[in-house]
C-alpha cells in the first residue's frame, strides 16, 4: 500500500515565508501605534526615498536599498495577508515543489523587486507607502502558469506531477485560452481592487496593481531562467523557455 499523505502537503519554504510574515504581522500588532508606524515606514516601499525624502523617513538612506525586499514581509492588516497566503498556497507552492526551495526564494524577491520598480516609475516621489508580498506571489502565479496545465495526474496520486510537466513556451503560454481566460479575471481583479482601498492603521491607501503587474511579468519572462535545468530535461525537448 502507498503511505498515506500529509492533510497539508505544502512544501517547507511556503512554510517559512508564510510564518515570517504572520510573524511581522503579529510583532506590528504587539507594538504601541507610534512604533508601529515607524516600523511599517521603515519595512514598506516608499517612492519618495528616491526623490529626496530618504533622510527624513525612518532607517534613512539604508532603507531606500532594503525596502526593496522588506516591504514584501509587511501587510496592511490580517485580511490582507490572509489573501496573500491564500494565493502564495494555490501557486507559490506549486513552483516551490518544482524549483526548490532556495531558487523560489530567489525567484520570488526577484518579482518583488520588479514590482517595486514598476511601481516606482509609475509613482516617482510619491510619500504612499507600499506593502505586501503581491508582487513576488503574482510572479509565483506568472511562473505557475507555464506548467500547471501541463501537469498529468498518475491514478494513484492525488495531485498533479508539477515536478516532471513540461515547461511552455512564452508563445504556447499566451496562446492557451485557459490561461487567457484566468488572467482576464485576474486583471479584472486587480481593476476592481485598484480602485478600492484598504487600511493601515486607519488610514485608507489604494491597491499598488502596477507593483503586480511588474511582478507578473516578471514571473512570465524569467522562470524558465530557473527552472533551465528541467526544461532540459523535458522529453521531448521544448523550445527555449525564456
Amino acid at each position: 500500500m502507498a503511505a498515506s499523505e500529509p492533510i497539508f502537503n505544502v512544501p517547507r519554504a511556503v512554510v517559512l515565508a508564510i510564518a515570517l510574515m504572520a510573524g511581522v504581522q503579529i510583532a506590528r500588532d504587539l507594538l504601541p501605534d507610534e512604533a508601529d508606524v515607524t516600523l511599517l515606514l521603515a519595512l514598506a516601499f516608499i517612492p519618495a526615498r528616491y526623490a529626496g525624502a530618504a533622510p527624513e523617513l525612518p532607517g534613512g538612506y539604508l532603507t531606500a536599498v532594503t525596502s526593496f525586499v522588506t516591504y514584501m514581509v509587511v501587510h496592511a492588516g490580517w485580511v490582507h495577508l490572509l489573501v496573500n497566503v491564500m494565493w502564495m498556497l494555490a501557486f507559490g507552492t506549486a513552483v516551490a515543489r518544482r524549483i526548490g526551495g532556495w531558487r523560489f526564494y530567489a525567484f520570488s524577491i526577484l518579482c518583488g523587486i520588479a514590482g517595486a520598480l514598476m511601481h516606482l516609475a509609475f509613482h516617482w516621489g510619491h510619500l504612499a507607502p507600499v506593502v505586501g508580498a503581491s508582487a513576488a506571489i503574482s510572479g509565483q502565479m506568472a511562473g505557475a502558469l507555464r506548467f500547471i496545465f501541463g501537469a498529468k495526474r498518475k491514478p494513484w496520486e492525488q495531485t498533479p506531477d508539477f515536478v516532471n510537466a513540461p515547461l511552455a513556451t512564452l508563445g504556447e503560454t499566451v496562446k492557451d485560452p485557459r490561461i487567457v481566460t484566468f488572467l482576464v479575471l485576474w486583471v479584472a481583479l486587480n481593476v476592481y481592487f485598484g480602485l478600492s482601498a484598504v487600511m493601515v492603521r486607519g488610514a485608507e491607501g489604494n491597491i499598488a496593481w502596477e507593483a503586480h503587474i511588474g511582478g507578473f511579468l516578471c514571473g512570465l519572462l524569467l522562470f524558465g531562467l530557473f527552472d533551465e535545468k528541467r526544461a532540459r530535461g523535458a522529453e521531448p525537448p521544448l523550445p527555449s523557455s525564456v
